[in-house]
């Protein structure tokens, strides 16, 4: 089981570095773009004034003073959390259908472990690269962001912000897992989890449009830990938590079941 483990993480190792870098480039792009636009002498606030209310939604702004370092942040945090989702998603999916993919399922499967041993290392490997594109995130925005905040504390708006993000990390990680395990056409279940993604990403954005949509909340995860919430409101919302983790811990179990029971292409 280690050995699945450690090829899992080998076999991942430069995407997660890629991921990683593109993190940090997004941290490091909307910093220096705050900074131009904090020294243009320009009000910022003032210039989303003017704004139609579709585009603000579309770019994710809300509620936030851009004027600061931390409220530039809520506004990139958008972002950043579809990278890391996308990133997720995708991971969950091909950690379980590339044997097949590949055409190695048989070389794996005739080793001596069980299909819930082979999973669960797989899983755990999913979960570590997912949790070190966390760290990543975290560490590139307490730096850079407290580099441009001119003294003012951003430290607790982010790392609250990154404990949403990873629960949400989590959640599309086992969407794509169980889609894959249930999916019989292997190459499909990355382009279903992607397509997930961006479904319940349209729908917050439709909600934040029209106040009509507002019972939509609990059908998209965007919903669950925006920034906004997290950073100017109460923080995390338990009826939100336990919606997460009872979809993670269901989709894990859908991920075990079908991925022992399917009939695999090899």
């Amino acid at each position: 089981m280690m050995n699945i483990f450690l090829k899992e993480m080998s076999a991942h190792r430069k995407s997660l570095i890629f991921w990683s870098i593109g993190v940090f480039l997004m941290v490091a792009s909307g910093m220096v773009k705050y900074e131009s636009l904090a020294s243009s002498g320009q009000p910022m606030n003032e210039m989303l004034a003017g704004m139609p209310k579709s585009l603000l939604a579309v770019l994710g702004i809300g509620e936030f003073d851009i004027s600061t370092a931390a409220g530039y942040y809520g506004l990139l945090f958008i972002y950043l959390l579809l990278m890391a989702t996308i990133h997720a998603a995708m991971l969950g999916a091909t950690m379980i259908s590339k044997e097949e993919r590949d055409k190695t399922s048989e070389f794996l499967f005739v080793k001596p472990v069980s299909r819930n041993q082979i999973i669960t290392a797989k899983l755990l490997a999913a979960f570590v690269n997912i949790l070190l594109l966390n760290l990543v995130t975290l560490l590139s925005s307490l730096v850079l962001v407290g580099k441009y905040s001119n003294g003012e504390v951003v430290s607790g708006d982010i790392a609250i912000t990154m404990a949403g993000m990873f629960i949400l990390q989590t959640l599309f990680l086992v969407i794509g897992t169980s889609l894959a395990a249930v999916i019989k056409k292997s190459k499909r279940s990355a382009s279903m989890a992607t397509g997930i993604l961006l479904l319940t990403y349209v729908i917050s954005v439709a909600i934040d449009l029209n106040e009509h949509f507002e019972g939509l909340k609990y059908l998209t995860p965007f919903k669950y830990f925006e920034a906004k919430n997290l950073m100017l409101g109460e923080g995390f919302e338990l009826i939100f938590v336990i919606l997460s983790v009872g979809l993670i811990a269901g989709l894990t179990v859908i991920t075990f079941v079908f991925f022992k029971k399917r009939d695999l292409n090899v």
